[in-house]
């Protein structure tokens, strides 16, 4: 299978295998500026996902040691794993939204057993049961880091990505959109030139995992354990980064997984489409009181709830709770006074 596509007018994309994860690959792309080659996004932190974006670097004629910059779409590590690799290899600089910066440097600092607590007991106030909170406990209890997570070591950027503004880009128009929803500083960057093949539109969008072809990206509560009061709305500001997006008019988008695609306010018409109609339904489940855990069992997912694995629960309840907070938000339901674990229910 073709590993490099050229996307025409100095843009290639590199498929990035991600292990053992159903999305297969990050499109990892590359574009040539006049200060040497940058990098949108470097896919995951693996021997095998290494030698694929070097091989498909030297299948266009570039080394590794020649990348100019690293410019990250979000935090995640099937974006960021590699970075740190690349930066050794080569000397460039990384750029990120100061927001997910930020998450970096918490994850990095982070002392061992802080997150497995946190989650343990943010687990049991969403009325997860005992038996789903106990291997946390348990890895805790031996002084677990459980250091084969991602993102433990990941590499801290040294510039920021400035919403609105043009990044330093010798020879490119790349203005960074700041697309909250996905993680909170998730950017997407908007190529102000002429499409190469003359579609109509106004340039092209690298939207990482904020517009995707055919997936509707993950939407959960944003996770900060020193901060566990802050009343984020991670539902609302990916919708209202959605519609942002749509307006822009792009010729075609080139995302970060599947494939490149156009009709990008179509796209957004469906997603909206969709986060309406979940809404509707979860209101329709919330004639009685539910907790966020029951409510995510009763969601509809890709498989039934008796087959999704451990860690995929995890996201699956926070994505229960951002729609959640999103209903709350605009006043469709409410929590019940007293309950705990907290129920919640449509007003």
């Amino acid at each position: 299978m073709t590993q490099v596509i050229n996307h025409g007018g100095g843009v290639h994309s590199i498929k990035v295998p991600i292990p053992d994860n159903p999305l297969g690959h990050t499109l990892v792309h590359l574009l040539d500026t006049d200060r040497g080659p940058v990098l949108i996004d470097t896919g995951w932190d693996d021997p095998e996902a290494w030698d694929t974006l070097t091989a498909g670097l030297t299948g266009v004629g570039v080394d590794v040691t020649d990348i100019h910059g690293v410019v990250i779409t979000h935090h995640h590590p099937d974006h960021h794993g590699l970075s740190g690799q690349v930066r050794e290899a080569s000397g460039a600089w990384i750029a990120m939204h100061a927001a997910d910066t930020a998450i970096v440097r918490r994850t990095r600092a982070s002392e061992p057993g802080t997150w497995l607590a946190y989650l343990a007991a943010k687990l049991a106030t969403v009325g997860a049961p005992d038996d789903h909170i106990a291997p946390l406990l348990a890895a805790r209890e031996k002084g677990g880091r459980m250091r084969t997570l991602p993102g433990l070591r990941a590499a801290i950027p040294d510039r920021e990505i400035v919403p609105g503004e043009l990044l330093d880009l010798a020879g490119r128009t790349l203005r960074a959109i700041w697309t909250p929803g996905h993680t909170p500083g998730h950017v997407c960057l908007h190529l102000e030139e002429d499409h190469p093949a003359n579609l109509p539109g106004r340039g092209r969008l690298f939207s990482g995992d904020h517009l995707l072809p055919g997936i509707s990206p993950h939407v959960g509560l944003y996770e900060d354990p020193d901060d566990a009061t802050a009343a984020t709305d991670p539902l609302g500001d990916y919708l209202d980064s959605l519609e942002r997006i749509g307006r822009l008019g792009v010729a075609e988008v080139l995302p970060a997984h599947q494939y490149a695609f156009a009709d990008a306010a179509g796209r957004v018409r469906e997603l909206l489409d969709h986060h309406e109609e979940r809404l509707t339904g979860l209101l329709a489940l919330l004639a009685e009181p539910l907790t966020p855990w029951q409510l995510a069992e009763r969601m509809e997912w890709n498989r039934p709830w008796e087959q999704i694995p451990y860690g995929s629960r995890n996201i699956a309840v926070s994505e229960a709770e951002s729609h959640l907070r999103r209903l709350v938000k605009l006043g469709r339901a409410e929590a019940v006074t007293g309950s705990e674990p907290v129920t919640y229910v449509a007003v």
